[in-house]
């Protein structure tokens, strides 16, 4: 984690992929600051995450497959609290 403080939309976010991908790597930012004003901002925060995740369970596959498994490990998050995220999966070896 980037932010110094964890709220609890990250620290589930975070043990969801952690448990269904089980990653190298893993960075998960709040970016929800950012687009203060903008559509899908939650005052609350954390509505806008940037995630860079590394795992054995990409390799092979293209991108959009990579984002439906980070989606399927998110579950209703995506559709009830995150309003954005910005992808980078990767396999291990792979450039980030």
């Amino acid at each position: 984690m980037n932010a110094p403080s964890i709220g609890p939309v990250a620290r589930e976010m975070t043990r969801r992929l952690q448990e269904a991908l089980q990653p190298s790597r893993f960075q998960l930012s709040d970016d929800s600051e950012k687009h203060r004003g903008h559509g899908g901002y939650n005052p609350d925060g954390e509505s806008h995450f940037s995630l860079l995740i590394e795992a054995t369970a990409f390799a092979g596959l293209n991108r959009v497959a990579r984002q439906r498994l980070v989606y399927k490990a998110l579950g209703e998050l995506m559709e009830s609290r995150v309003h954005a995220l910005a992808i980078r999966a990767v396999a291990p070896g792979e450039a980030a």
